[in-house]
């Protein structure tokens, strides 16, 4: 009697499985690309111009007072609130300050770039004082508790 020995047929992967296996791989990519992008910082904003340095020296930030209440959520907010003169000759369309938060050794703990006079809140004319508020619910509980550095930063003319 002879038997006839047939080779084993060759095993395939399962259409089912590639195309699973290649949905994992993308998603990952896709994963790690998004990682990466997300912890990019954001570009600095520019410096200030010869114009704008030149023309910080007539403005004036005066009654500047600062505030920590407790937010419902039990969170520390720091609020900054005064007024901003225009002692200049030009009408301001923007004008951003950076705060710089201290901790007790005089470490930056946050430096927040934030507008004290913006479009939405409307412009400054020659002559005139404004009042502006700074809401601050990210700073960091070992904060020295004391008001933070304020440098403008940014100006725009109209």
């Amino acid at each position: 009697m002879v038997v006839n020995k047939q080779a084993p047929a060759p095993r395939s992967i399962p259409p089912a499985a590639l195309i699973i296996g290649l949905v994992l791989v993308v998603g990952l990519g896709a994963f790690l690309y998004l990682d990466r992008a997300a912890k990019k910082e954001p570009p600095a904003p520019p410096p200030l111009t010869g114009e704008a340095r030149a023309y910080a020296r007539f403005l004036k930030l005066d009654n500047v007072q600062m505030k920590a209440n407790e937010s419902y959520l039990k969170q520390s907010v720091v609020e900054i609130t005064g007024n901003i003169g225009n002692q200049g000759e030009r009408i301001l369309k923007k004008v951003e300050i950076t705060c710089v938060f201290y901790d007790a050794l005089g470490q930056v703990v946050l430096r927040e770039r934030v507008p004290i006079v913006s479009p939405k809140i409307g412009s400054v004319a020659p002559g005139v004082t404004k009042p502006f508020r700074l809401p601050f619910d990210n700073v960091p509980e070992n904060w020295n508790q004391t008001m933070p550095q304020l440098v403008i930063a940014g100006i725009e003319f109209q």
